[in-house]
């Protein structure tokens, strides 16, 4: 007598296993712990099989039905439906094997091992939010440039343009990578120059007027946040390095004896270690943040936890405070402002300069400087930049004091 999805549904569990039979060889295994699983017992090539057709509630009596009469038609055309269910359990633990998502976490952990932590963060948060969910599952393969686009249309749907543009090359990246390694035969991305809106590069806000450089010292001598936070505004300007670079300053990598601050090659965006010279002044700022912190791993950690650096987000909030916004000034604006300021008014040799912000800079052969080219020269020009700044912010208190020329062409 066949069986009924009622039936199928009260079984309940016994001390030992049984079996609840259909038709057709199909029938319900009910197991002591409750689990219920679809059977399919047939014969071929002279001996009896069996054939897993899905778990009970999950498949239905009219579905496992469905599933026996597919396997009875292979088998009736002379194949044994468990090889066929083991090929394509193969061709699917293949395809897993080569999504989007494996081959660019390989990328990621083969390719992005030496640059800095804030550009691998940046590139693992763009896979997780916007490119695994979309396409993180599909063969890499198999993926078309139309399924790409939906990706990154889906980005700029939500104004992040330049977000987009980033994701993209992101994606290209991998692709590539899976073109070398034998797992897809080209890259899609290729295929969608002008596909996104037309991004417009957006320089970040810098003060670079001198006048207004020292209105921003005595605002940033007057901060009255934590201690912390005012010790990394204090040393933004000074050291004029990235942001990210700051804020993950530790203890360990500062040579007071030399004066200097080395960064190794890991946090860096160039991924070649770096030397930044300490003035004297950032000397003193230093040792008075070190009776605060000097106990902890990061020179400016977070409230949040010791063993956590200050959030990306504590100088430009305390930059907010103080009344300047993203159009006026940005933490990444003591950069340019330096740039700016020791090229054009302190006239130093635009090489120092760029090789002080870590730039890709070559010699007249094209090869890059290693850190401790021109060191002597930048660690001049840092302490003339450092005088330099005290003349502005004492200008800005006191109008009739005029700030000198602290550089010149060298």
């Amino acid at each position: 007598m066949p069986m009924t999805a009622i039936a199928a549904n009260q079984a309940k569990p016994k001390d030992k296993p049984y079996k609840l039979a259909d038709e057709k060889g199909l029938y319900l295994q009910v197991m002591p712990n409750g689990g219920k699983y679809w059977r399919l017992k047939y014969r071929f090539g002279g001996k009896e099989k069996v054939l897993a057709l899905g778990v009970h509630p999950e498949i239905g009596l009219k579905e496992a039905r469905e599933k026996r009469d597919d396997a009875r038609k292979l088998i009736s055309g002379g194949i044994d439906p468990s090889d066929v269910k083991r090929i394509q359990k193969a061709i699917q633990g293949e395809a897993t094997e080569n999504s989007f998502k494996a081959v660019a976490l390989e990328w990621f952990t083969r390719k992005m091992a030496d640059k800095s932590q804030g550009h691998q963060d940046r590139t693992m948060r763009a896979l997780e939010k916007d490119l695994f969910p979309m396409i993180g599952g599909h063969p890499i393969g198999g993926i078309t440039p139309p399924q790409l686009l939906a990706a990154l249309r889906r980005i700029e749907s939500r104004g992040a343009v330049e977000t987009a543009y980033r994701a993209k090359q992101t994606a290209g990246q991998i692709f590539r990578y899976a073109v070398a390694s034998g797992r897809a035969e080209r890259d899609p991305s290729h295929d969608l120059k002008g596909a996104l809106a037309t991004h417009k590069k957006k320089h970040l806000a810098a003060i670079t007027d001198p006048k207004e450089v020292g209105k921003l010292l005595v605002a940033i001598d007057s901060y009255t946040g934590t201690p912390t936070v005012k010790a990394a505004l204090q040393l933004s300007p000074l050291l004029f390095c990235r942001p990210g670079e700051l804020r993950q300053m530790e203890w360990t990598e500062i040579d007071w004896d030399k004066a200097q601050w080395e960064l190794p090659a890991e946090k860096m965006k160039m991924g070649q270690p770096h030397v930044v010279p300490l003035s004297r002044q950032a000397q003193d700022i230093l040792q008075e943040i070190q009776r605060l912190n000097g106990t902890r791993r990061h020179v400016f950690p977070s409230a949040r936890g010791a063993s956590r650096p200050l959030s990306e987000n504590g100088v430009r909030t305390a930059l907010r405070t103080m009344g300047y916004d993203n159009d006026t000034m940005t933490p990444h604006g003591f950069r340019a402002m330096a740039r700016t300021i020791l090229d054009e008014v302190l006239g130093f040799r635009v090489e120092w300069i760029e090789h002080q912000l870590a730039h890709a800079v070559k010699d007249a052969n094209g090869r890059a400087y290693n850190r401790t080219s021109h060191l002597e020269q930048r660690r001049d020009m840092m302490q003339k930049w450092a005088d330099y700044l005290d003349r502005l912010r004492l200008e800005a208190i006191t109008p009739n004091v005029v700030a000198g020329n602290f550089g010149g062409k060298q």
